[in-house]
């Protein structure tokens, strides 16, 4: 069986998040932060306004792969502070044996809204995730990478346990219109179930 998001039963919780799957009801709320500069300069894209936002977003496939990440709002009502991305793919592998790398992997990404930041939100839920993709989905491998000046997603992948591969030098172009270096982080599904 292929792994898909499909396998979760969902909402999955923490004990203070709740996650679920994205809709499109949800994409003004992901805009209102994702429009900050503070945001945008490290996201894959970003549109100058929500209608071609939204576009971008649908017409990605985004909307099949991201996560939201809610906490409860004073008003009891659930609040997206963020999303999560889990995107399954195949690894490499040689022909003959290239059926075995069929959606095996998971590339990981998120983007949170900076009001929240500091509390220890974005571990909590992409730790979440990272169990998720190996003891529901049954996945062999998470990875995740950045721009190598993206200290705050740097410092998160190394909380949860990622362990940094590969060091590219200025082999990512930046919105601005500079090459910049970039992080690839990955885990193990067995580096994971070794963890104390």
């Amino acid at each position: 069986m292929t792994a898909s998001l499909d396998q979760i039963t969902w909402p999955v919780t923490t004990s203070r998040l709740s996650l679920r799957r994205l809709t499109e009801n949800d994409l003004e709320t992901t805009w209102s932060y994702r429009k900050l500069p503070e945001v945008t300069e490290w996201i894959t894209s970003g549109p100058q306004d929500f209608e071609t936002y939204r576009t971008q977003f649908l017409a990605s496939g985004k909307i099949n792969r991201d996560i939201a990440v809610q906490i409860s709002a004073p008003d009891g009502q659930a609040q997206i502070i963020g999303t999560v991305m889990i995107y399954i793919k195949d690894a490499w592998g040689q022909r003959e044996v290239a059926e075995q790398t069929v959606a095996v992997e998971a590339e990981l990404g998120w983007s949170f809204d900076p009001q929240f930041a500091g509390r220890g939100y974005a571990t909590e839920a992409v730790s979440k995730v990272i169990e998720l993709c190996f003891e529901e989905l049954g996945l062999r491998r998470v990875v995740a990478g950045c721009f190598a000046a993206n200290e705050p997603s740097v410092r998160l992948m190394e909380r949860v346990g990622l362990r940094r591969e590969a060091f590219e030098k200025a082999n990512s172009l930046h919105r601005s219109g500079q090459w910049m270096d970039s992080y690839s982080y990955a885990l193990l599904k067995d580096e994971f179930s070794d963890r104390p």
